[in-house]
């Protein structure tokens, strides 16, 4: 019995710090992956490095209170242009303004209200600016809305996500057009999103209220990609472009309504792989800047590259006729511009 007790001591004493050792050098090797990773996507990362000035421009921003907005705002100023930052939330937005304003010095930094889910909103907003602004030369679809599992609508009774993301931006192109025409060479960029491969809009259902809205945002990602192919289209010797980008996974704050534990999951992807809104904002600020894209149009970037589209978004009959149904959904007006 003495014997069997000291044998379980003795094995006990030689396996705990096996254990321990075994454990620190998986932890070791977690840490190296977690670097490695990182080391990667700052590798990988793309950057705009050209310096070229916006001196003379005027570019509206929508969304700009935070994340990559925010930061494509700011960039844009400290280049020389003028910038109009378009958000739904004037108290937020006027802090940020004073922000880049003193990063800047650039005092050509304006805010204007603008609710991307209202259609009433982005008319008052695009009155506002065909009465006060000479030239409009960059149009940066950037503003952005993502909900999980809660449903909600918009004023016009049209499913948030969709309204926000993809009705409100259509809209208002529409209603901007011939000022973009007027200041040609212009250009419009959207935000969209490579997680379009997700979903899939339905055209039998073009607002999806009873949709999972987690599920609306990857979709309204892919209207994004659709729009911007007809728009490029339709603008065709205009000297308008239309392009759309991928910013990467950025934590911007779009999905902080994510509720736990999944929350706990998107936090641990977000420390590995996501971007820095700084480096998120870069293939917008290279699609709004760069001399040599002045007649690129109908393309998707990604990392401040041209990138390759699915099979469903390079589909035009299905951009078509999405498009009419978004002017549908829009109530476009008899007096309204048509593209």
């Amino acid at each position: 019995m003495i014997v069997a007790e000291s044998w379980q001591a003795n094995y006990l004493l030689w396996v705990f710090p096996v254990l321990i050792i075994l454990g620190f050098l998986a932890l070791l090797g977690l840490l190296g992956l977690f670097l490695a990773i990182r080391v990667y996507a700052q590798y990988t990362c793309g950057r705009f490095r050209e310096k070229t000035r916006m001196d003379g421009k005027t570019v509206i921003v929508t969304g700009c209170t935070s994340g990559i907005g925010k930061e494509t705002a700011r960039e844009l100023a400290k280049r020389g242009a003028r910038v109009i930052m378009a958000c739904r939330n004037l108290e937020a937005a006027e802090k940020v303004k004073d922000e880049i304003i003193d990063s800047t010095k650039n005092t050509k930094v304006v805010v204007k209200k603008l609710d991307l889910s209202s259609f009433a909103s982005i008319r008052a907003f695009a009155e506002d600016i065909k009465k006060t602004e000479q030239q409009l030369d960059v149009l940066i679809h950037n503003a952005g809305y993502a909900e999980t599992f809660k449903k909600n609508k918009s004023e016009d009774d049209i499913e948030m996500t969709m309204a926000t993301n993809h009705y409100g931006p259509f809209l208002l192109t529409h209603l901007l057009i011939d000022l973009l025409k007027k200041s040609a060479p212009s250009r419009i960029i959207i935000v969209a999103s490579s997680l379009y491969r997700l979903a899939s809009v339905n055209l039998d259902n073009p607002n999806p209220l009873t949709t999972m809205p987690g599920y609306l945002y990857y979709a309204s990602k892919e209207a994004n990609i659709l729009f911007t192919r007809e728009l490029a289209r339709r603008l065709e010797g205009t000297g308008v472009t239309a392009n759309c980008l991928h910013p990467g996974l950025i934590d911007s704050g779009i999905w902080r309504s994510v509720p736990a534990p999944l929350s706990w999951g998107l936090a641990l992807i977000n420390k590995c792989f996501f971007k820095s809104p700084h480096q998120g904002c870069q293939t917008s600020v290279m699609l709004a800047v760069d001399e040599k894209l002045s007649k690129t149009t109908g393309k998707y970037f990604s990392d401040c590259r041209e990138s390759n589209l699915s099979s469903s978004v390079s589909d035009m009959n299905k951009a078509k006729k999405l498009w009419e149904i978004s002017e549908k959904m829009v109530k476009l007006e008899e007096n309204d511009p048509r593209i």
